[in-house]
C-alpha cells in the first residue's frame, strides 16, 4: 500500500487532484485509516489513474470519464464518445494552425511596412465580365471569417457549372460588399468568368459592373498571406491621393494545386487623383 503522497508520485498527479478523485468518487482509496483519516491507495489502482488521466486529457468531462471507467459506457457509446473527441481536436487543430497563418501574415505586415515596393502598382480601367456566382454571409471581413465562406462557395460553384453543363471562360473574381443587415457582415460574392446566358437558378449569371478605376497589385501566394500585400495597396492608394471606394475585388490569374503558387490580382475601386 502507498501514502497518498506516494501514490501521487508514482501517478505522476498531484496530491489535491487525489483527494478530489476521492471526493467525486472518482478513485477512492483502497483504505482510510479509521483513527488518522490517512488515505492508502494500492499498486492495482494505478492503472485505473492511468485511464482517467488519459481520458481527461482527450478533454472528457469527469463524469465521462467515470461512467467509461466504470463500464457505463457501453462499447458503442465509447467510440462515438473517441470519435466526436477527435473530430474536435482534429478542427481544433485547424483552427490553431488558420490563426498562426494569421498571426505570422500580421507579422510580415508590421515587417514590411515600408519596405515592400510599391512601383508594382497599376491605375487601369476594369471591364464588364460576365460571371457565374454564389453568394453567402460572412461574419466579417476577417481571414478567419472569409475563409470557411468562400471556399466552400467555389467548390459548390464549379458542381453545380459542372452539372449544368457551363465551363468557366476566365478567371475566378470574388467580391464583397456590405450585408444590408450590417453588424460588419459581408456578403461573399464567389464568382467566374463565363459565356452563359443571364439567368437565375442554381446558380447566377450576371454582368459584373465595369471598375472606371481601380489600383491594382499582384499578389503571389495563398490568399492567407495577402495582407502585407493588400496592406502595400492601401498605402499606395492613400499616398497617391486617391481614394478606395470600396472593397477589392480578387481575381485569381493561376491557381494550382498548391495555394503557395496561386497568383492572384487585388483590384481596389478608387476615386480622385
Amino acid at each position: 500500500m502507498f501514502t497518498i503522497g506516494d501514490f501521487a508520485r508514482h501517478g505522476r498527479v498531484s496530491v489535491r487532484m487525489l483527494r478530489h478523485y476521492d471526493a467525486t468518487g472518482l478513485l477512492r482509496p483502497a483504505h482510510v485509516d479509521p483513527a488518522s483519516g490517512y488515505r492508502y491507495y494500492a499498486a492495482a489502482q494505478l492503472a485505473r489513474l492511468n485511464r482517467i488521466i488519459a481520458l481527461k486529457d482527450l478533454g472528457f468531462t469527469l463524469q465521462q470519464v467515470q461512467d467509461i471507467v466504470d463500464e457505463k459506457a457501453s462499447a458503442e457509446e465509447l467510440r462515438g464518445m473517441l470519435r466526436l473527441r477527435r473530430a474536435e481536436l482534429e478542427t481544433a487543430m485547424a483552427d490553431a494552425g488558420a490563426r498562426l497563418v494569421q498571426v505570422e501574415a500580421r507579422l510580415r505586415a508590421i515587417e514590411s511596412e515600408g519596405q515592400m515596393p510599391t512601383n508594382d502598382v497599376v491605375i487601369k480601367s476594369v471591364p464588364t465580365v460576365r460571371v457565374a456566382e454564389l453568394t453567402a454571409t460572412a461574419a466579417s471581413f476577417e481571414p478567419k471569417d472569409i475563409g470557411p465562406v468562400i471556399g466552400p462557395l467555389y467548390d459548390e460553384l464549379l458542381r453545380r457549372l459542372g452539372s449544368a453543363g457551363v465551363t468557366p471562360t476566365g478567371p475566378g473574381v470574388a467580391s464583397y460588399e456590405d450585408a444590408p443587415e450590417g453588424g460588419g457582415r459581408i456578403v461573399v460574392h464567389a464568382a467566374v468568368q463565363v459565356s452563359a446566358p443571364l439567368q437565375d437558378g442554381a446558380f447566377r449569371v450576371l454582368d459584373l459592373p465595369s471598375l472606371e478605376q481601380a489600383a491594382t497589385i499582384v499578389h503571389r501566394g495563398s490568399m492567407d498571406t495577402v495582407l502585407p500585400t493588400a496592406q502595400t495597396l492601401a498605402r499606395w492608394i492613400d499616398a497617391n491621393g486617391y481614394q478606395s471606394i470600396g472593397y477589392p475585388r480578387e481575381v485569381t490569374l493561376e491557381c494550382p494545386e498548391n495555394r503557395d503558387d496561386w497568383v492572384t490580382e487585388l483590384q481596389a475601386p478608387v476615386t480622385g487623383a
